[in-house]
């Protein structure tokens, strides 16, 4: 359809024709602080976190790096000094690039979100799935992923994937959850990391299992797999599209440290067809097809994306997260989350007294570091340590409530250290 309004338009009512002027000169990067991405103590310093404390919760919703901040009050100054104007401006291309490049994505694959939990709605809520189609999921993933499924009505199972998470392997995870695929399963739903217990699955091994599954199937009858990536989307070196699965949802205000508020839903480009979208979209492409009256035709992506308006100023500043991980390295960053995380649990391993529940194989978990003290309430042993030791750790959200700790580029070696000795100390 010619002269189709795009998405500057949409957004700003089509009203202004924007030459350079304030919005423009606003829109300009502000100078940084001096950041060595080779040094991390300057990693640790672009983090306004307060420095008297351990932070091994700061994963769980992100602190604005410095950088995110300046994005943040950037945008914030631009929309508040000329609102229309600032919105006839193309801030949201450079994010989806951004997001496509990390993510190892082809251009349109990728749609943005609030967080994990919207992009999985909006996955799940969106499944074309035919008259005995099933969905199987495990016993092992979040609220978010089993609420979701629910609240579509189809047909969904679970299966136990581990017993003893300590002693999970990779052949028993593989295995069983082949054992559970059948004809009728048209999504497999998995969670890369377990937040209940920090085990992490092999997705890849589970991705090729599937293809082999699905051999010899109809396109109608593949079976989709589809991963909640939360906790391993900035803490792992693995790019997305890499692991062979056809969608992956995540929150960026995690691992990746990007705005509160932001995440990514990525499909591959053949697999978004067996979604439709559930939220109108302000893409070009959304709007074309309502005043031509013919369904939208444009990238898979955009089209998932939500419309309407949002906390602009922090989705627009999700770039500069990326740019973040990106300048330091996603091989150094993963090393880093790693060589903490190993060093906790082998600490945590030797202290008697306390049970480690996370895998101590790097390849069967990321950040995430799972413990418990038995015959000690988590909460009270995550109480003792933040008044006691100066010590930020979490309480894992499940039925089987556990300690959890989550190293990473806010925390450092001699901290993990002092929390193995914090956590001797109160057993």
């Amino acid at each position: 359809m010619e002269n189709a309004p795009n998405r500057r338009a949409v957004l700003g009512g089509g009203l202004l024709a924007v030459a350079a002027g304030p919005a423009a000169a606003c829109s300009a990067r502000s100078p940084r602080p001096s950041f060595d991405p080779g040094d991390w103590e300057s990693v640790r310093s672009q983090f306004p976190l307060d420095r008297s404390l351990a932070h091994f919760a700061a994963f769980a919703l992100a602190p604005h790096l410095e950088p995110v901040r300046r994005a943040v009050e950037r945008h914030r100054a631009g929309l508040d000094r000329d609102t229309a104007g600032y919105l006839e401006e193309d801030h949201e291309g450079p994010v989806f690039e951004a997001a496509e490049e990390y993510l190892g994505a082809s251009p349109g694959e990728v749609a943005l979100t609030d967080s994990t939990t919207m992009g999985l709605g909006l996955l799940y809520g969106g499944l074309r799935l035919r008259p005995g189609q099933e969905v199987l999921t495990t016993e092992h993933d979040f609220y978010a992923t089993h609420e979701s499924l629910r609240l579509t009505g189809h047909p969904v199972r679970r299966v136990a994937l581990y017993g003893d998470p300590a002693r999970a392997s990779a052949d028993e995870i593989v295995s069983r959850l082949r054992a559970a695929v059948r004809p009728a399963t048209r999504v497999v739903a998995i969670t890369w990391v377990h937040s209940g217990t920090g085990v992490k699955l092999p997705v890849r091994a589970i991705a090729d299992m599937l293809a082999e599954a699905n051999r010899g199937r109809d396109e109608a009858d593949r079976a989709l797999l589809c991963v909640d990536g939360v906790h391993g989307l900035g803490a792992e070196a693995a790019a997305v599209a890499s692991l062979g699965c056809d969608f992956f949802s995540s929150g960026t205000h995690k691992w990746l440290f990007g705005p509160r508020g932001t995440g990514v839903l990525w499909g591959r480009e053949a697999a978004w067809s067996a979604v439709r979208p559930v939220i109108p979209s302000f893409s070009g492409a959304g709007f074309a097809g309502w005043l031509g009256g013919t369904e939208p035709k444009g990238a898979p992506g955009r089209l998932a994306t939500p419309g309407g308006y949002h906390s602009f100023e922090h989705r627009w500043a999700l770039r500069e997260a990326f740019e973040f991980h990106r300048a330091i390295g996603r091989e150094r960053v993963a090393a880093r989350v790693g060589e903490q995380a190993t060093r906790l649990k082998e600490g945590l391993a030797g202290v008697r007294g306390v049970r480690l529940v996370t895998p101590r194989d790097p390849a069967l978990s990321a950040g995430l570091v799972c413990c418990e003290v038995p015959g000690r309430d988590p909460g009270a042993v995550v109480s003792l340590l933040r008044r006691e030791h100066r010590i930020v750790a979490g309480v894992t959200p499940y039925a089987r409530r556990l300690v959890r700790f989550g190293p990473g580029l806010p925390t450092t070696p001699r901290q993990v250290d002092q929390v193995v000795k914090a956590m001797a100390a109160l057993v």
